[in-house]
């Protein structure tokens, strides 16, 4: 596996644009921040996820860059979804007592502005709190702090095995 990686890296940094090398470092910089930082998923890592948690809320601010834009050059509708699911679910799961966790049942997004400039940041906040589901809000920020997606979560909450 370790030949077929170096050879594939040979390649891209051989024959990549410096677009493509930006996007490269990036993502190998997202994979060893989730193997430094010892996060769960690598998707924390890739997308250089920031967490900070308020009284009842939970932001992650992620860096805006070529490898997350669309055919428009603006942050793919995706993970602006992502993102938002994430902060939601983050705030759910830390919310909950030991033994149990929250996932994902629906998820509504309204995309208002396009993703642009250097900084993505998506709040969530606790709307009802239930014995089986929870209700959260979450707004998705522009650096220049202009909102661009208001999304709403349900998440089930399940016990871990």
């Amino acid at each position: 596996m370790k030949d077929e990686l170096r050879k594939l890296l040979e390649i891209c940094i051989e024959t990549g644009s410096d677009t493509d090398l930006r996007a490269l470092a990036s993502l190998l910089k997202g994979v060893q921040k989730k193997i430094s930082r010892n996060r769960s998923t690598f998707i924390d890592g890739l997308l250089h996820m920031e967490r900070s948690f308020g009284q009842g809320s939970c932001e992650i601010t992620i860096p805006i860059n070529p490898i997350i834009h669309n055919n428009l050059s603006i942050v793919h509708g995706g993970i602006t979804a992502t993102v938002l699911d994430t902060a939601m679910g983050v705030l759910a799961n830390h919310q909950l007592p030991e033994g149990y966790g929250a996932v994902t049942n629906q998820l509504n997004i309204h995309y208002i502005l396009p993703g642009k400039g250097d900084t993505l940041r998506c709040k969530a906040e606790i709307i009802h709190k239930g014995s089986k589901t929870l209700v959260i809000s979450g707004e998705a920020f522009r650096d220049d702090g202009r909102k661009i997606a208001y999304a709403t979560g349900t998440f089930f909450i399940i016990p871990k095995e």
